[in-house]
């Protein structure tokens, strides 16, 4: 079975296609500036070929889709639509109501919209890609894959706010976490590449980018994770500032003139590494570090301060750790940023070489010093792999429900 991930986002659309057979990926695109009159698209092809479209006029995610499926017609990765035997989406927030990727009919997308609130950029436009797919390819089944489904094992006692319970009750505030398919990847694949039973497995899970989070994975099962209601708490990251006081909120308002949606922005995309030193790519800060700018070092070990807090917490919390992992853009990239992290957890068992650590070989490795305790591990994630595969499950255990006259009616 043949299967394309699809990831709508507001203004573009990625979409992979998967040989299930093999297990690998023969196709990725985007399709960008969705709504705008100088919309591009491209695709790129395991084989090497590629091909770009640019200033398309591409008004809705039901025109982008039908050119990413255009594109893989031209490229000729597919004939026709009968060799797509499944569409995966991610979606961002599937809150408590989903602990499973789930066929989507019309109550899975009832419940993705009244959600739309708890993630107002991304279940839309995840929505509207689901929507889009229907129209276009009827006949096949689709799969929603949500990031906060690995997060729902996490006990309501790390789960909850100190707040009123009615807020649980009525709003549904509690912790949700994201990259859920992220921190479930690379923790099935770090148990497999030590050898340890997946059930017995215990590790740290960092993913690092642009938006960063950290979760705690207990017997298999993630215990806690960094992110909460939304993906603005945890660690720091580009332009996110993390966990605060959040009495600095109301404190700004008064002082400053500012109002809850102007702090809103600001705390997501204005703070960060970008609000301490201008740059909210690791790269740029480390040439402004080198370049001798004190504010980019400073951004530098705020980062790596808040990732060891947390190792630390959720070490404390877990007892037992087999491995940390490292994975995502930063995760997967930054040696010097690794390095720096990994020599201030000396004390629990972590350390790793530093030839090993210097090397990018863009797969699984051990960064581990032989006496090391705990093991490190980079390893690269492909949730794209994992919805994909989430996708074959889903519909093989549903294969006997498929309505495919209803689907055509969506």
């Amino acid at each position: 079975m043949d299967i394309l991930v699809i990831n709508s986002g507001s203004s573009s659309v990625k979409f992979k296609f998967h040989d299930m057979l093999n297990h690998a990926c023969i196709a990725s695109g985007l399709i960008e500036e969705i709504g705008s009159t100088h919309a591009s698209g491209s695709i790129n092809c395991a084989n090497g070929r590629g091909i770009k479209v640019e200033n398309e006029q591409i008004p809705n995610h039901e025109t982008a889709i039908a050119i990413a499926i255009d594109l893989l017609k031209q490229s000729g990765v597919i004939n026709d639509l009968t060799q797509v035997g499944g569409i995966g989406h991610r979606i961002v927030q599937g809150a408590d109501y989903f602990d499973a990727p789930a066929l989507i009919d019309e109550d899975v997308m009832a419940k993705i919209a009244e959600l739309a609130p708890l993630a107002p950029l991304h279940n839309p436009a995840n929505l509207a890609g689901i929507k889009s797919c229907l129209k276009i390819a009827p006949k096949i089944p689709n799969v929603a894959v949500f990031d906060t489904i690995f997060h729902q094992s996490i006990p309501p006692y790390a789960y909850m706010y100190a707040l009123p319970y009615e807020f649980y009750e009525k709003y549904k505030v509690r912790r949700y976490g994201a990259h859920g398919t992220s921190h479930w990847f690379v923790s099935t694949m770090g148990a497999k590449f030590l050898r340890k039973k997946y059930e017995n497995f215990n590790a740290i899970t960092l993913h690092l980018g642009n938006g960063s989070s950290v979760s705690a994975i207990e017997n298999g099962k993630c215990i806690d994770t960094s992110m909460g209601l939304t993906p603005l708490e945890g660690i720091i990251m580009g332009t996110r500032c993390g966990s605060i006081d959040p009495a600095i909120i109301p404190y700004i308002e008064r002082v400053a003139g500012y109002n809850a949606q102007d702090m809103d922005v600001i705390m997501n995309k204005k703070s960060g590494l970008l609000g301490i030193c201008g740059a909210s790519d690791l790269r740029k800060v480390y040439e402004k570090m080198e370049g001798g700018e004190p504010r980019a070092k400073l951004a530098f070990e705020m980062l790596v301060y808040s990732v060891v807090k947390m190792i630390g917490a959720y070490y404390a919390v877990l007892g037992r750790v087999d491995a940390l992992i490292f994975t995502g853009g930063i995760g997967e990239n930054a040696p010097h940023f690794r390095q720096n992290v990994c020599e201030k957890l000396a004390h629990i068992g972590i350390e790793i070489d530093a030839t090993k650590n210097a090397k990018n070989t863009g797969s699984i490795r051990n960064l581990s010093a032989v006496d090391s305790k705990i093991k490190t591990l980079v390893i690269p994630t492909n949730e794209e792999l994992a919805i994909a595969e989430a996708t074959v499950d889903t519909i093989n255990k549903n294969s006997a429900q498929i309505d495919y006259q209803k689907y055509s009616e969506f």
